[in-house]
């Protein structure tokens, strides 16, 4: 039996802020419990949920050294959905409302777990064969166990993946604090490891240091090879890309299920796929005070509202997409500029759009359900689940063709017939124009090939279960 031990700082049920958790939280639950023994170690934060927290059973706890000084390291336990999970309890690390806050005090926080992470491994008598390490927080777990739990038996023939969810944050700070931080040796932070424009890189001694890489798609894994999306290790990446791997993310069918959804309005399959969308259309109509029309043109937008996310390019085109009684559903919250964005064109436009700035679990199932496309124009995308769930749910994904994006949906071919969203190359506001209205063309003058269009959506299968399969086989190959 493999024995894999997940390290990350987020997963869920228990915290989430991005894609990261629904990976950790997810994928373990995928593999053959007969063949593959997989446990979860995360920091315990204030902050978690008390129904997870009342529930957890106290294992253990020791002294830690860091550097120049020790830090308590206490185990709480916690089974969910026939997954262990190890809690790593400091309150003087992990309490607080939120969980990244402070890029200086991250730093000094997920040096702490990075070493707790392997300390309570002995504590606990579990001992992986591999340790799979998610983005920076956990980038120092391959430099510890090949540095300083070297030469220790009980490590000795563990190995290490380090997966990338997104290379834009890497853990980076100046070499002293992080030497401080983490207590590592000097010989680590050069240029040929740690060492990155003068400072020094978590995620980057993650990349170095472990057997295999991963990242979330596989344009994605060639995109972070080129100086354009490398974030300045692109040239590491291609010394290293017979050991980079890229494995699509995938979503949880049983959350994700139009046939069974009791967050949407009403439930359908793809036999009365048409039908059930424009019930929804309308329920999310009313619930936001927007004109009940089932046959009117609805795109949705569920997003973090950030500069990746190519909302400038929405911003120059915005007025010219409100046409032909185009109605506009916005999710999400980030950056205030965009965020405001949003607010002037519902004023402007009050009856075609509507910005919700805040996140909602419930409504977002009801726009997967009941806009009849989705928008995501991302500047880079390593991977994005929002086309994913509006596939599943025959919401006809708008994106860009960039990463994950890319590799999840082929763009419509009239020709041949074939296709399952509308994409466009270049990051350019009029081709996002020409794309989203040519979308709009074939929704109200070719109405044979939208169903088409949206059944062969619903037949994509972009479940975890798949994503599993090649994971198990890069456990096997490592």
């Amino acid at each position: 039996m493999k024995k894999i031990a997940y390290i990350a700082s987020e997963c869920v049920p228990f915290i989430k802020t991005g894609g990261l958790a629904d990976v950790v939280g997810t994928l373990p639950k995928e593999f053959n419990k007969n063949e593959y023994d997989v446990r979860i170690i995360m920091p315990k934060y204030m902050c978690l949920p008390d129904k997870y927290k009342n529930n957890m059973k106290y294992i253990t706890h020791f002294m830690m050294d860091l550097g120049w000084k020790q830090e308590y390291v206490g185990v709480m336990y916690l089974e969910y959905e026939g997954v262990p999970v190890y809690f790593i309890d400091n309150e003087k690390y992990f309490s607080g409302f939120n969980i990244y806050g402070d890029v200086k005090w991250d730093i000094e926080k997920y040096c702490y777990f990075c070493k707790a992470a392997l300390s309570i491994l002995p504590a606990v008598g579990f001992q992986p064969d591999i340790l799979h390490c998610h983005d920076w927080q956990a980038g120092l777990v391959p430099v510890y166990l090949n540095t300083m739990f070297q030469n220790n038996p009980f490590f000795s023939c563990m190995k290490s993946i380090m997966t990338i969810h997104n290379l834009r944050f890497q853990g980076r700070w100046d070499i002293e604090t992080i030497q401080a931080d983490s207590g590592l040796p000097s010989y680590v932070f050069t240029a040929d490891k740690l060492e990155f424009h003068k400072d020094a890189s978590m995620l980057k001694g993650g990349l170095v240091y472990a057997d295999k890489i991963t990242t979330v798609s596989n344009t994605y894994a060639h995109e972070i090879q080129t100086p354009e999306y490398g974030e300045g290790l692109d040239g590491l990446l291609r010394a290293r890309w017979q050991s980079l791997w890229g494995i699509v993310n995938g979503i949880d069918y049983d959350v994700y299920n139009p046939a069974k959804d009791n967050k949407i309005a009403a439930n359908y399959t793809k036999k009365d796929v048409l039908e059930g969308k424009k019930k929804n259309k309308v329920a999310l109509q009313k619930r936001l005070g927007l004109p009940e029309n089932p046959d009117c043109y609805m795109v949705g937008l569920i997003s973090r509202l950030t500069d990746q996310k190519g909302l400038d390019l929405i911003d120059r085109v915005m007025n010219d997409m409100m046409t032909d009684g185009t109605q506009f559903v916005v999710l999400g919250t980030g950056e205030t500029r965009y965020e405001d964005m949003f607010r002037y064109y519902q004023g402007i436009h009050p009856s075609k759009l509507s910005a919700n700035i805040y996140f909602s679990d419930e409504l977002s199932h009801l726009m997967y359900a009941g806009c009849d496309t989705i928008l995501v124009p991302s500047r880079f995308e390593p991977c994005g689940l929002t086309q994913l769930m509006s596939l599943r749910y025959g919401s006809l994904p708008i994106v860009r063709e960039t990463g994950g994006l890319k590799d999840t949906v082929v763009p419509y071919n009239e020709y041949e017939g074939t296709g399952t969203g509308f994409s466009f190359s270049n990051y350019d506001a009029r081709e996002l124009l020409n794309t989203f209205n040519y979308s709009k063309e074939v929704y109200y003058n070719n109405k044979e090939a939208w169903k088409g269009l949206v059944e062969r959506a619903m037949d994509q299968n972009y479940s975890w279960a798949e994503s599993a399969k090649i994971y198990e086989r890069l456990y096997n190959d490592i």
